[in-house]
């Protein structure tokens, strides 16, 4: 006998029938769940239902379920039908950049010339989340205090106002010995030539006040428009502004990369003290434009140099000790010292480098630190929109 042949013959008999009756006993099995129930108990899981039975009603008694919000009908046949509400989407605020997710080694990348011992290394993963690709300008800061000046004198009073929230343009002169900075001190805040240089001499709080302030002005008019309201704008913490101004280079030393603070042709790439002192080689003695020089990676200016930024975080040396690794946060409220990243058009390259380290008082306003918004993203990506 040819064994052989009946072999193979018993072998394609089995591959046909065994597949055939497996999908039929798939194809039964899920009949057999599904016999008698209604599709809004599958709570969107089939194609059929998903959205259907919430959005639009239809079933036996669709007339009866549907509310005066189709998107928020919940509950259809008694049973719990409600799938995602329609009409949310989040959009990029105006001026900001979505920032991608991801898990880097925070800290010095490279040496700590200034034997701080508080930047070490540790690795932290970061949210994604929204950030302005500039600093925020004179101009921009200038509609607030209009507002404030308006609408909230009656409540907060002219003198805390011009205290608390108005640039002091008077740290132009306070901040340096046998300094002239009368004409910075006149001109800086209120001249249109520098309309669109970072905002100076405004402190922590006041940083903190604005974004309050921009919160309320977005969502006011998102609820007029019949939308959702949107996460607040807020500083961002530590952690993600590291993140940020890496670019999307993991162990980057400065936001354009490795290792130098000037391209090929010896052009410096940021707004800095270099040369000993040599204020004006990189083109401005003082602040730049917000958005001179070129942007990182993430689309994001002056993350090196310019202005130094405030951070939503307490500053404490071990912090790499007393924070968690995940959305990495020190939120002492107890602590005056806040972070300072980024250096500025004052500080030498070291204080530019992306892992250093610095800290102002909460209260202090000063010629060389400005701010930025950054913002939440709701929900995971799906990585398409970095794509």
């Amino acid at each position: 006998m040819n064994y052989g042949g009946i072999f193979r013959k018993s072998l394609l008999l089995l591959l046909v029938v065994i597949p055939a009756l497996f999908l039929e006993s798939c194809s039964s099995s899920g009949g057999s769940k599904s016999k008698g129930k209604s599709t809004a108990s599958s709570k969107g899981r089939s194609s059929k239902g998903k959205g259907e039975v919430a959005s639009k009603g239809k079933g036996k008694n669709s007339k009866n379920s549907r509310s005066s919000k189709k998107e928020d009908v919940g509950m259809v046949n008694g049973e719990v039908a409600a799938t995602a509400r329609k009409g949310w989407k989040q959009t990029t605020p105006l001026g900001m950049v979505l920032i991608p997710s991801g898990s880097y080694m925070m800290g010095q990348a490279d040496e700590d010339v200034a034997s701080t011992s508080v930047s070490f290394n540790k690795r932290v993963t970061v949210a994604q989340f929204y950030m302005d690709d500039t600093e925020i300008t004179n101009n921009e800061y200038r509609q607030f205090t209009s507002v404030m000046m308006t609408d909230s004198i009656s409540v907060l009073g002219e003198e805390k106002i011009l205290a608390e929230y108005y640039p002091d343009t008077t740290v132009w002169s306070k901040d340096f010995t046998y300094h002239n900075g009368d004409p910075m001190t006149e001109y800086y805040f209120s001249s249109p030539a520098f309309d669109m240089y970072p905002v100076v001499g405004v402190s922590w709080v006041a940083a903190r006040y604005f974004c309050e302030w921009r919160t309320k002005a977005y969502n006011d008019y998102r609820t007029s428009e019949g939308m959702y309201i949107s996460p607040r704008f807020r500083l961002p913490s530590e952690a993600e502004w590291e993140w940020a101004a890496r670019g999307g280079k993991a162990s980057a030393k400065y936001p354009w990369g490795n290792p130098y603070v000037a391209n090929g042709k010896g052009c410096l790439l940021a707004n800095f003290k270099p040369h000993r002192g040599n204020y004006d080689a990189d083109g401005y003695a003082y602040t730049a434009p917000a958005n001179q020089f070129n942007p990182n990676d993430y689309g994001l200016y002056n993350m090196a140099g310019n202005v130094a930024e405030w951070c939503l975080d307490a500053y404490a040396d071990n912090s790499v000790a007393i924070t968690w690794d995940l959305n990495t946060i020190n939120d002492d409220k107890d602590e005056p010292r806040k972070v300072i990243r980024g250096g500025s058009w004052k500080d030498v390259a070291y204080y530019l480098e992306t892992g250093t380290r610095s800290y102002e008082y909460e209260n202090k306003k000063r010629s060389y630190i400005g701010f930025r918004c950054a913002m939440n993203h709701l929900g995971r990506s799906s990585g398409k929109e970095f794509k």
